[in-house]
């Protein structure tokens, strides 16, 4: 089946909550997203200034989604990935490392300088993102105060 990958659009965001429920309650992340917190966070990520995203397409049926935003450094423009979800049903098969390609593509072409992240320790992402030549960053640390 074709796969096709185009600019994440307003009316795709339901489809994309479905997919994000899907994904995130299932096997090996089992958290709790209902259907309304998902919706609201994929909104406000949509809505994020300087937005970028891309739908990943089978025929008619959205199997994944990558995006966030660009923000502006001394050093050049940087982009900061916050979402990147597969069908669980299909992940392992090339889908996801085509999705970031494609993003990868799309922001050279727009000149910006980097990439950042974050993501589970020792998990199935931070493998993945290894594989595609990212690097943990010694210059960063993320800090956390629970209330």
């Amino acid at each position: 089946m074709e796969n096709v990958i185009k600019a994440f659009e307003n009316t795709e965001i339901e489809s994309c909550v479905d997919l994000y429920t899907k994904i995130f309650n299932s096997e090996p992340w089992n958290e709790e997203w209902s259907y309304d917190i998902a919706k609201e966070k994929l909104t406000d990520l949509y809505n994020t200034p300087k937005f970028l995203g891309l739908t990943l397409y089978q025929g008619s049926e959205l199997v994944g989604f990558i995006g966030e935003n660009r923000k502006r450094t001394p050093k050049g423009i940087v982009f900061y990935i916050a979402e990147l979800c597969i069908n669980n049903d299909i992940q392992g098969k090339g889908l996801g490392s085509l999705l970031l390609e494609s993003l990868e593509e799309q922001l050279n072409k727009d000149k910006v300088s980097s990439i950042y992240l974050i993501t589970s320790n020792g998990g199935l992402a931070e493998r993945f993102y290894i594989r595609k030549n990212y690097e943990i960053n010694e210059n960063r640390v993320i800090l956390r105060k629970a209330f």
